[in-house]
Order: C-alpha cells, then sequence, then structure tokens
C-alpha cells in the first residue's frame, strides 16, 4: 500500500478518530493509577507504566492482524466493531461503581497501568487493526499517534468529547464503517457478495445507519435516565460546606446560580453579579460540575479515588470564585454536581429555587455553537428558571475555526473514502 495513496491516507485518518474516540478512558485510569505516589515517582510510574502500555497493546495489535487472516474472523471481527460502535455512544457512568484504591508503591501503579491499559485497549487493539487492512507500517503509526493521547490527553480527550460531541459520533461512524468494511472483506463471503452487486454499498448504509439510529435512541434513553435519578456529589470543598441559605430579616434575597468551571469566561460572570446586585440583598450558588467516568475506569478506579480526583479539580476550578464572594463579603454556598452541565444546572437552579442562572460564555461565531455541545444554546432553550448570558473573552482562533473546519474535513474524507 503506497503511502501517498489514498486508501492509506484514509485509513490512517481513521486510525486517528478510532484513537481519539477510544483511547480518553486509557488516559484517566493512567493519571489516576499514579496520584498516590509522591511527586518524583508519579511522573516515573506514568511514563514507564504506559512503556509497559505501549508494549503490551503493540503484541496484541500484531497478534490481531494475524489472528484477522484466520477464515471467520474478519466477520467476526466486524460485527465486534458494530457492538462497539453502538457502546461508544451508549451514555455510560460510575455511579454506585466501586474499583480498587490507587496504589502507593511505584510497582504497584505500573501493575495497574498496564493490566488496565489491556483490558480496556481490546477494542482499541480490534478497531486498529481493522482499519490497518493488514498494514503493520498503520498499526506501528496508529501507536505512535495513540501513546501522547494515553499519557498526557485525558483531561484534553474529556473536555474535547463534551464539548463537541459530534466527535464521538465521528468516531462511532468511523468504527462502524471499519467494522463493515472488515464484514465484507470476509473471504468466506467473496463468492456469495460477487453475485449481489449493489450489496456492499447497502451493507455500509444499514451499517452505519443502523449505528446511529441505535446510538442515539439509546442515549436519549440514557440522558432521560441521568436526568430522573440525578447525582449529587458525596464531597464538600474546604471552606464552603454545601449548606441551605438564610435570609436576613424581612430583606428579599435575590438568590443567583453562577456555573463555575474555572475560565475567566466564568468568573466574568461572577463579578458581573457583584456588580450589579447589593451584597446584602444577595446569595450566589456556584456550581461546579463534574463529569461521570464510564464504568471502564471504574472497574480499575475505587470510588474514593474517583470522588477525591473530581474534588481536587472542583476545589481548582472554584478557588478564585470564593476567594472573590469572601472578599465582597457576600453569602453563598458551593455546591458540586455530577453529570451533564445542562441537566445539573437546570435541576439544581429549581432544587434551590434560583431567581435566575447567570452563564458567562466565550463569544463564539454561530459556526462553531452549531458543532458544539453548547452549554449556552441548551439552557436558553430548556431552562424554566431565567438565564442571564454574560458575554466573555474572544473565544480563540482555533475554536472559532479550526474545530469546525478539522471536523467538515474529517467528514468529507470520510465520505471520499466511502465512494
Amino acid at each position: 500500500m503506497d503511502i501517498l495513496s489514498a486508501q492509506f491516507l484514509s485509513a490512517l485518518l481513521a486510525i486517528v478518530v478510532i484513537d481519539l474516540v477510544l483511547a480518553g478512558d486509557n488516559a484517566i485510569v493512567i493519571a489516576l493509577a499514579a496520584r498516590k505516589l509522591p511527586p518524583d515517582l508519579q511522573r516515573r510510574a506514568v511514563i514507564w507504566g504506559s512503556v509497559g502500555a505501549v508494549v503490551v497493546r503493540s503484541l496484541m495489535t500484531m497478534a490481531v492482524v494475524w489472528l484477522l487472516k484466520i477464515p471467520g474472523l474478519l466477520l467476526a471481527g466486524g460485527a465486534l466493531l458494530l457492538w462497539i460502535a453502538v457502546k461508544l455512544m451508549t451514555p455510560t457512568n460510575d455511579h454506585g461503581e466501586d474499583g480498587v484504591d490507587a496504589s502507593t508503591t511505584f510497582l504497584g501503579a505500573m501493575k495497574t497501568i498496564v493490566i488496565a491499559d489491556a483490558v480496556m485497549g481490546v477494542d482499541n487493539v480490534l478497531a486498529v487493526a481493522g482499519a490497518a487492512h493488514g498494514s503493520y507500517l498503520l498499526v506501528v503509526l496508529g501507536l505512535l499517534i495513540s501513546v501522547p493521547i494515553v499519557v498526557w490527553g485525558s483531561t484534553l480527550l474529556l473536555k474535547l468529547t463534551e464539548r463537541f460531541p459530534a466527535i464521538v459520533m465521528l468516531g462511532a461512524g468511523v468504527l462502524a464503517f471499519t467494522g463493515v468494511k472488515m464484514a465484507l472483506s470476509e473471504p468466506l463471503l467473496k463468492p456469495w457478495l460477487a453475485d449481489l452487486g449493489h450489496f456492499s454499498l447497502l451493507a455500509y448504509l444499514l451499517g452505519v445507519g443502523g449505528v446511529m439510529l441505535i446510538g442515539t435512541a439509546r442515549q436519549s434513553n440514557g440522558k432521560l435516565d441521568h436526568a430522573l435519578r440525578g447525582h449529587q456529589a458525596r464531597f464538600a470543598l474546604p471552606d464552603a460546606p454545601i449548606s441551605e441559605f438564610h435570609t436576613e430579616g424581612e430583606t428579599t434575597m435575590n438568590k443567583i446560580l453562577v456555573p463555575i468551571d474555572g475560565s475567566e469566561n466564568s468568573m466574568d460572570a461572577l463579578r458581573h453579579v457583584l456588580r450589579t446586585n447589593p451584597a446584602d440583598a444577595l446569595q450566589v450558588l456556584v456550581l461546579n460540575v463534574q463529569p461521570l467516568l464510564t464504568r471502564h475506569i471504574s472497574r480499575f478506579v475505587s470510588a474514593a479515588d474517583r470522588d477525591a480526583w473530581r474534588q481536587e479539580r472542583a476545589d481548582s476550578a472554584t478557588h478564585k470564585a470564593r476567594e472573590e464572594l469572601q472578599r465582597h463579603r457576600v453569602t453563598y454556598a458551593v455546591k458540586v454536581a455530577l453529570g451533564s452541565r445542562v441537566d445539573a444546572i437546570t435541576q439544581t437552579a429549581q432544587d434551590e429555587s434560583c431567581t435566575k442562572i447567570v452563564l458567562g460564555t466565550a463569544r463564539k461565531n454561530s459556526l462553531t455553537r452549531l458543532v458544539e455541545n453548547s452549554v449556552t444554546t441548551r439552557l436558553l432553550e430548556d431552562s424554566p428558571v431565567p438565564v442571564e448570558v454574560v458575554a466573555g473573552r474572544q473565544a480563540s482562533t482555533w475554536e472559532r475555526w479550526g474545530v469546525p473546519a478539522t471536523l467538515g474535513a474529517a467528514l468529507a474524507a470520510a465520505v471520499a473514502v466511502a465512494d
């Protein structure tokens, strides 16, 4: 396969997308596995654990590429990739799940990283092997791409897939396309397919379209289930206990919910609230929303360690807001919720009887808001509580033009490959 051919480049693009959507869980486990080690050992454990994981994953991928030459396994592998694509679009969470505590020793952390990556990387290995079409060069390139994602990209991937759900849908589509292509490449089926004319095109349409329809339906059911159950964090932040507000005498208090994620835009919203409301008639509810992790992660990370990780993130995100509120001597409380930001903000505002929600947002073009999971747009559409939007900083050039252009190019390439 020529490295400059359309087939090679499209396969490489498919591997990049597969790594982006399937490597996130592994990255978070690696970050959490070493969190109890002394700082000087954390970096070493992550690096050497990742080296061990890469060696194991390389051997697994080479083995799968070889095994796929056995008659019947391409068909089975293709069917498995279709199931993985559906699972990718299905919301799962770590609520109520408990795993193992993070190790306090260097070797223990390395062992957790290697075992977790081997177990959780099976879907990635199968998908990369299928997309590589037997090319060991593509396998090596796929590993070189996935390694930095797994080692350094946990938080970035979490934010990226949360803000741009189109990435997950694109990844599921690529997995479904790869699965159908694997199945149609099965030597046992070629005598049957030769007489069916345009059956291949129909198979791609049914496979990719079916995954999208089933995945979208399961996403809707999962979101409804999360909304009905709700998830409240099991921890409180230092000097900001989760407590009830109190009213001073007969004063009518203005109770405002301000979502804080640590960004300057969210701080601009808080400053706007402090400027436009008298301190003696103001109650501020600071809300930080932490993500639900997948059940894969909960198998290797205990609930206590996951909560501690979330608490550190929430404490860091709300630190400046708490200092600002204390400086202005405003009555406030901090709450931490788990799950979808829109659902958490809306539900908390209703539960706490807030008069309104004040939300900070970056200045973006309509193209970016079209492809991202815009919290601002969804709150304005769905929230029963009044929402006030404070325009903050200008979004970066990459956010305004790079992300939409990249997603558009990836979609165009996928269509070109399909043709």
